[in-house]
């Protein structure tokens, strides 16, 4: 590994500036409180199962203060309601583990929550003893150097577990509320988040409320873990507590668990029966111990898990292209945390965006300027990390790029009073000059199924951030590839990429996580990057320009964790087969994982061929694998995509199991697949994508709106073309 100091003067001023923002401003570090920003604090302590709820009431609250306006104005209203009422509605009684709330009623106020356990100080340690609990497969290495770290600075929210607190008052008229330095005349039956620790001191109508009341003190202990390689690490208690390293981030997973990565670790623990889980990517199956420490004593726990496959032995390495280090968040990340993640995660490519949020800030800006071009000091010959860029318009769509030769001149439009121009188009073309790999990051969000307009997916919220310019630069060849495993709508955007390489538009399949490691509790956000992947087939070793190199081929698969193979007649991925009318094809599809519950074979006209596993309870622990194998016979050009449909799994990271081949394109008599549906499908997409433009775009004189219009149409000049 690379010598280099890692923080840079650059890097580490950058990162000071972040902390006096996280100081100042919290979670949101002072951008604009679009709407989506202004949830950041809320998204915290809310279910995810609760986001479409809480959405809903944003909406019906603005509707009610803006009665005569048209539904599709209102949607860029959203920042406008009062979020913490919202939160306190959408919870409607229900208060998650990890937050507390102060109810403010008629008759007093009383403090609600879960009882917290703090740690006694123990007065000494006893050696390790015959203490130790050792889970060990046959051949696991004992624990070797500790991973890279690179200096620390001195930055806040690092190692500490702020409680989120709710006053919520059922008064009907208004109450004074103090908390800490804070004051707030809070309005009748109103609602205020706030962030405390045990030491807080909340006051209400001049009455301190106790917070240690919640507090629940218990003897302590120490863990050694160790697994002979970094990986990730979970240390819960049977409340759901999560425990901890010194000066680690607490972080939490989509399913509220608590990780942290590393090897040879040492945490204090409470005496009370705990649950040890290590894990390490997709690739690895979860091993776990369960134990009840002694008071003061030194227990080594050696749990290392075993793998399910092992992609970089077949030429497969997988890659997360959307990660930010910061992007705001509840701490400010350093590298050596994605370091950690990387290597914990054994994750084989790691791109690190520097992008801004809703103002003009660049984050990691001073990241991609200084380690340009190179691989991050972390690297090594199995995990290749870069800084990349993501290009960014909430109206058109966000593109990822991977390892650009220099930074480049634009990284957004449509932010802090710019206009929605020059298009994306403009960006990508810049982007690809400098040689970076490219595509459309969480594209869709909005349900859509195969056989449903597109007017569903380009006009209900203006500036949601879905990928609208996608169709038109697919056509126009300016896009590598569609990011269809993401943190959005897996089986959306699995709809829309069906559509759009249906149409003759050649895309690559890609994973991007949008994993924010400055986020330690927000849902998919806070998960470890990685948690869904894009295995690219590299020829040679691997480097950043191997793995785009075979991303651009499209010999890629997606994946939430399952393993995923196709072969039409021997060829995998990316491949073209040039057939004759009448020509048959072999076609197999193999999944491997705990979590596949259905593989399918699709074509262009829908899903031709699968298998299903037998329910968990009923299949032998043997069957690993599932096949499904069809017979094509071609009679127009064609392409051939596998696919797996996953059971509900602990280790899938997200709402939605999945997994997706890049397509084998059939090519007959010279021809290329261009389903007539699917064409007109794009084309009235650009349709309303131009209404939409006009309706929403922030335009700062005609000729901006014609460059969009023009772009438009060189793409539907394409569409038309292959309609013949």
């Amino acid at each position: 590994m690379s010598a280099e100091p890692m923080l840079p003067g650059s890097v580490n001023d950058a990162l000071e500036e972040y902390g006096r923002l996280l100081d100042e401003h919290g979670i949101t570090w002072g951008e604009p409180e679009i709407h989506y920003v202004k949830f950041f604090a809320r998204r915290r302590v809310l279910p995810p199962r609760l986001f479409e709820r809480f959405w809903g009431l944003v909406f019906k609250a603005v509707a009610e203060s803006h009665p005569d306006e048209p539904r599709e104005q209102l949607a860029a209203r959203l920042a406008e309601p009062d979020y913490d009422r919202v939160l306190r509605d959408t919870l409607d009684g229900e208060l998650p583990g990890h937050l507390v709330a102060v109810r403010v009623e008629a008759g007093g106020v009383r403090l609600e929550g879960e009882p917290r356990t703090v740690l006694l100080p123990a007065e000494g340690r006893r050696p390790v003893g015959d203490l130790s609990f050792i889970v060990r497969p046959a051949g696991a290495r004992r624990p070797g150097p500790p991973l890279w770290k690179a200096p620390s600075v001195p930055l806040p929210g690092r190692g500490e577990e702020r409680i989120s607190l709710l006053i919520d008052s059922h008064r009907n008229e208004p109450c004074l509320v103090s908390v800490d330095e804070t004051q707030r005349l809070l309005d009748p039956r109103g609602a205020w988040l706030v962030e405390v620790d045990q030491d807080s001191i909340v006051v209400v109508d001049g009455a301190r409320v106790r917070l240690d009341t919640l507090l629940r003190p218990i003897p302590s202990a120490t863990l050694r873990l160790a697994a002979g390689m970094a990986c990730r690490w979970s240390v819960v208690a049977a409340d759901g507590s999560g425990w901890f390293p010194p000066d680690t981030p607490n972080r939490y997973d989509y399913h509220g668990r608590p990780y942290f990565h590393g090897d040879g670790l040492v945490l204090e623990v409470p005496c009370l029966a705990l649950t040890v889980r290590v894990a390490r990517g997709m690739e690895y199956d979860e091993a776990e111990l369960r134990l009840t420490p002694r008071p003061g004593r030194e227990h080594l726990v050696e749990l290392t898990p075993a793998r399910l496959y092992d992609a970089a032995s077949r030429g497969w390495y997988g890659g997360d292209m959307h990660v930010h280090l910061n992007w705001a968040g509840d701490l400010v990340a350093v590298p050596a945390d994605a370091a950690a993640a990387q290597h914990g995660e054994d994750l084989h490519v790691l791109n690190l965006l520097a992008g801004n949020v809703s103002g003009r800030r660049v984050y990691d800006r001073e990241a991609l300027e200084h380690w340009t071009d190179r691989d991050l000091p972390w690297s090594d010959g199995t995990h290749v990390a870069r800084m990349g860029v993501e290009y960014r318009n909430d109206l058109l769509g966000h593109i990822y790029a991977f390892a650009p030769r220099a930074a480049p001149g634009r990284y957004h439009t449509g932010f802090a009073g710019d206009a929605d121009w020059p298009p994306n188009a403009d960006g990508l073309r810049e982007l690809r000059g400098l040689g970076a790999l490219v595509g459309y990051s969480h594209p869709f969000r909005t349900p859509i199924g195969d056989g449903d307009p597109p007017k569903g997916v380009v006009t209900p919220v203006p500036r949601n951030c879905a990928a609208r310019e996608l169709v038109a630069d697919a056509a126009l060849g300016l896009v590598d590839s569609l990011d269809v495993l993401t943190h959005a709508s897996i089986p959306a955007t699995a709809a829309v990429y069906r559509r759009l390489i249906g149409a003759g538009n050649r895309l690559a399949v890609t994973a991007g996580t949008d994993a924010m490691i400055s986020f330690t509790r927000s849902d998919n956000q806070s998960n470890p990057p990685g948690w869904a992947r894009v295995y690219a087939q590299i020829e040679g070793e691997l480097t950043a320009r191997s793995f785009a190199a075979a991303v651009r081929a499209g010999r890629t698969f997606a994946t939430t964790g399952p393993w995923l193979e196709l072969s039409v007649d021997g060829h995998g991925p990316g491949h073209v087969i040039n057939a004759r009318g009448g020509d048959r094809v072999r076609v197999t599809a193999t999944a491997v994982g705990p979590e596949v519950a259905a593989v399918r074979i699709r074509t262009a006209d829908g899903v031709w061929a699968g298998a299903e596993r037998l329910p968990a309870d009923y299949r032998r622990q043997s069957e690993e694998r599932l096949t499904a194998t069809a017979e094509l016979r071609v009679d127009g050009p064609t392409y051939v995509v596998a696919e797996v449909l996953c059971e509900q799994h602990p280790r899938t990271l997200t709402a939605t199991g999945y997994a997706l081949t890049s397509p084998v394109y059939v090519d007959v008599d010279g021809r290329q697949v261009a389903r007539r549906e699917d064409v007109l499908w794009c084309l009235e997409w650009l349709d309303l994508l131009e209404e939409l433009i006009r309706q929403h775009g922030r335009l700062a004189s005609p000729y901006q709106f014609g460059d969009h219009v023009s772009l438009l149409q060189q793409a539907r000049t394409i569409y038309q073309a292959r309609l013949s």
